[in-house]
């Protein structure tokens, strides 16, 4: 007689994804699907890896101490197979010292290191756009040219942390200075990014992300 013994194979278990920062993590003034995680998310599915929607922690107005004061109070035990930090604008918007930011985005980044379990491969840092390209930034009163500096200096430290942490750092800061010309590249509120932006951004990291997975 012969055997009808079958193994049924085990479902696989979809990737996680956690993403961490303030406005441009949620995607302020864009449908949730429009915001760089999902379409990262999309992306990444369309190569056939499995992503569950991704858990955002991230605020619009939130500083770099504010992200960790969430993190601490969101008491995170579960680890993520990959994880994206951008954070910072709101600092350099209140006039924070860099020094400050120097600090505590070296802090966020460790426990962003551990969230990916100690993987450095699968965490991407993010640089920050500049606002000041957009219409609610030259209607600010504030001089542009010393926003696009300032912008300049806070990545210049977030890319100097990633860097020597060992892990990726997409600067998506140049690209975001094109929304003074193209308006397609600003949510409707004239400040944030749209879809359209975002999904340059998505089109950056998946590369990168499908790598690490691999």
């Amino acid at each position: 007689m012969l055997s009808t013994d079958q193994t049924t194979p085990v479902p696989k278990e979809k990737l996680s994804y956690l993403a961490l920062g303030d406005s441009y993590t949620i995607g302020e003034a864009v449908a949730p699907q429009e915001s760089f995680p999902f379409q990262l998310q999309d992306l990444l599915s369309a190569k056939n890896l499995d992503v569950s929607s991704p858990r955002i922690i991230a605020t619009t107005g939130w500083t770099t101490d504010e992200l960790q004061s969430a993190i601490k109070q969101a008491d995170i035990q579960k680890k993520y197979d990959f994880v994206t930090l951008l954070i910072g604008v709101n600092n350099q918007y209140r006039g924070y010292p860099i020094e400050r930011y120097k600090e505590e985005f070296s802090a966020l980044l460790q426990n962003t290191i551990v969230f990916a379990s100690g993987r450095k491969d699968r965490v991407f840092v993010v640089s920050i756009p500049d606002w000041g390209s957009t219409p609610f930034g030259k209607g600010s009163g504030k001089d542009i040219n010393t926003i696009a500096k300032e912008i300049d200096a806070f990545n210049a430290v977030n890319q100097s942390i990633a860097l020597a942490a060992g892990v990726s750092y997409t600067d998506i800061t140049p690209a975001s200075r094109n929304a003074a010309t193209d308006l397609g590249l600003v949510a409707k509120d004239g400040l944030h990014p749209s879809g359209k932006m975002y999904a340059s951004w998505a089109a950056e990291l998946s590369p990168k992300v499908l790598k690490a997975l691999d």
